[in-house]
């Protein structure tokens, strides 16, 4: 397995910063963030300011730039996290540009939010459609599109990814299996989901979350609301979901996505990859 780490979950890195750390810290490979966010802004936070992104305005002509500062430090790119639509053509052909100057072989284009004040049938078969030409774009630029399964979404689980890309070639897309947001909704045991996505399965990414009381709830009703945490303490089992990659013959990328504030990002580097390197060793041992 090759380890990553999306800088969406080091913000206060800049991007010499964020390869050189993340190099040492003993990753294989970066997955950057590209979005057109404003660095000086006096909120920063992971989806807000953060300095370890890459514009997207521009994004292919400074790709090689980018591409040669991240070979120097001797890390891979899996894959390019964009925050683009599938209805954002126009933003997916650039982007799909600048993946391919990057030299990764895929990226991320997002499915419609769901919030339940639009039907879903006419959003689905509009983000079908919409997903067979971003497939057809793909090919064109020899790059992967991938949905991730993402909470509050059309396709939060790995059974509505299969339903959502079937009929589409593999070669052109595919999915992004994050336990951390099915916590959240759309889990699947992993080893189904995994068996589900069959060629589908592109990649994988890995944080945790888990569900607190919310405050103020009333006598003999209780309410959660859901939070990410360190990965180790979350709700989905990482030994499971390792299983489960092993099952279907995944060996592949799985990139740390880690939104937890309770220790330092340097910290989190260190301790993310060395648990789940662990559990890598203790599930081959098992086989």
């Amino acid at each position: 397995m090759n380890y990553a780490v999306f800088t969406v979950s080091t913000p206060d890195f800049t991007p010499d910063e964020a390869v050189r750390k993340i190099r040492n810290a003993g990753y294989d490979g970066i997955e950057w963030r590209v979005q057109d966010d404003p660095h000086d802004t006096a909120e920063r936070s992971f989806w807000q300011g953060n300095k370890a992104t890459l514009p997207l305005t521009g994004f292919d002509t400074d790709a090689p730039a980018w591409k040669r500062m991240t070979a120097e430090a001797g890390l891979a790119i899996p894959a390019v996290a964009t925050y683009v639509k599938c209805h954002e053509l126009d933003k997916a052909e650039l982007a799909m540009r600048g993946t391919a100057a990057l030299g990764a072989p895929a990226l991320r284009i997002q499915v419609p939010g769901y919030d339940g004040t639009e039907p879903f049938t006419s959003l689905w078969d509009t983000a079908r459609a919409q997903y067979a030409t971003i497939a057809e774009m793909a090919a064109s630029h020899g790059v992967k599109a991938l949905v991730e399964l993402h909470h509050r979404t059309i396709v939060p689980s790995a059974s509505a990814a299969r339903r959502f890309l079937e009929g589409l070639d593999p070669s052109h897309v595919g999915a992004i299996h994050d336990a951390g947001n099915m916590v959240i909704e759309g889990w699947e045991h992993p080893r189904m989901a995994m068996e589900v996505l069959g060629p589908f399965l592109a990649h994988v990414h890995i944080k945790n979350a888990h569900w607190l009381p919310t405050e103020g709830n009333s006598p003999g009703a209780r309410r959660w609301t859901p939070a990410f945490c360190p990965i180790p303490e979350g709700v989905a089992d990482l030994r499971e979901v390792m299983r489960a990659l092993r099952h279907v013959g995944y060996d592949g990328w799985m990139t740390f996505e880690d939104f937890s504030t309770d220790h330092p990002v340097e910290e989190n580097l260190v301790n993310n990859l060395a648990y789940i390197k662990a559990i890598e060793q203790e599930v081959a041992a098992e086989a």
